[in-house]
């Protein structure tokens, strides 16, 4: 069976920009303290009416027209999403029908921040069967909606935006996805969550009171965790084909902490002229991180045909994942 291509790449982000400086008007935090704290100095916020489907959608968009594939050549959708436009259907199916990818079977995979290497796997494996010739994988989230704008821990963080990648069968042998690995470890779930607005526990007056139905996170064993799992992954991924660190082109990481970046990469002794940075402007955007880095690096010339490239990245559940890629 032939390998899944990247064909196509495309990302979106909203027009509001929030600054350091802004967060310095509604929280207790200074724009040194987040800068040197997470390397973050400005995130977007999605405009009111703005839902997640709709950032997706301009995400793909720029990724079909990249590829050179109409909508209705589309065969499958995946989003991967925590924040969908409501609890049903999918974020997947309003995206589907906004393209008007009439033949697409679409559905949404939540492994938060690692939604889009999830969602990548997925696709990867029903083009590599051919299940599906045409694939669209999307990372959107609209995490503000989720923060608690008086927790400076979280709210400095989080941005929104979306990124797309299209899939299809590679045309020349050794070219593409080379695997996807994927881990999970549901005993850190409370690490990394969002307690109230589930089955477990409603919303109720008390809990909105309460803001359990935003972000809440252990910072300092989230850190952990990432630079742990993502180091681990990474190392195994590569050596599953026999690679070294040494012999990769370029890096896609998710982008959540510059911290955690340095740590990640100075551990399997990648340069880090080598991965794409943009948390600086957008903040950790939750699945649309991946691809909306993996699509300005693209268009900025840094990933080259036939370049090895590796891919990361980690999220609550504790879910993380990478991918191998022979662009």
């Amino acid at each position: 069976m032939p390998l899944a291509q990247i064909i196509g790449t495309g990302s979106y982000a909203p027009a509001q920009v929030i600054t350091n400086h802004d967060l310095e008007k509604v929280v207790d935090t200074s724009d040194a303290w987040i800068t040197e704290r997470t390397g973050i100095k400005e995130r977007r916020r999605a405009a009111p009416g703005e839902a997640t489907s709709d950032m997706a959608v301009a995400a793909a968009r720029k990724a079909l027209e990249m590829a050179g594939v109409a909508p209705e050549d589309i065969d499958l959708i995946v989003v991967g999403t925590i924040t969908p436009d409501m609890p049903m259907p999918s974020c997947a199916v309003l995206v589907q029908a906004k393209l008007g990818a009439k033949k697409a079977f679409a559905f949404d995979v939540a492994a938060a921040c690692a939604g889009s290497v999830y969602a990548l796997s997925v696709a990867e494996q029903f083009v590599r069967s051919g299940q599906a010739k045409r694939a669209l994988v999307i990372g959107a989230d609209l995490f503000t909606g989720l923060l608690n704008w008086k927790d400076r821990n979280t709210c400095v963080l989080f941005g929104d935006g979306a990124g797309a990648m299209v899939l299809a069968p590679a045309q020349e042998e050794g070219r593409g996805i080379l695997s996807t690995h994927l881990r999970t470890d549901g005993t850190l779930a409370e690490i990394l969550t969002v307690p109230a607005g589930g089955s477990r526990e409603p919303l109720t007056e008390d809990n909105l009171r309460e803001q359990r139905h935003k972000v809440v996170m252990n910072g300092r064993e989230v850190f952990k965790c990432a630079v742990r799992e993502l180091t681990g992954i990474t190392l195994e991924s590569l050596k599953v084909h026999g690679y070294t660190p040494q012999q990769v082109d370029y890096v896609i990481v998710h982008q959540a902490n510059m911290r955690i970046l340095e740590a990640v990469l100075q551990r399997i002794e990648i340069p880090i002229e080598k991965c794409w940075i943009n948390l600086d402007k957008y903040g950790n955007t939750s699945a649309a991180s991946v691809p909306i880095a993996l699509d300005e690096a693209v268009r900025a010339g840094k990933i080259k045909r036939g370049d090895l490239v590796a891919i990361m990245a980690v999220g609550a559940g504790m879910a993380w994942g990478s991918a191998v890629v022979r662009w």
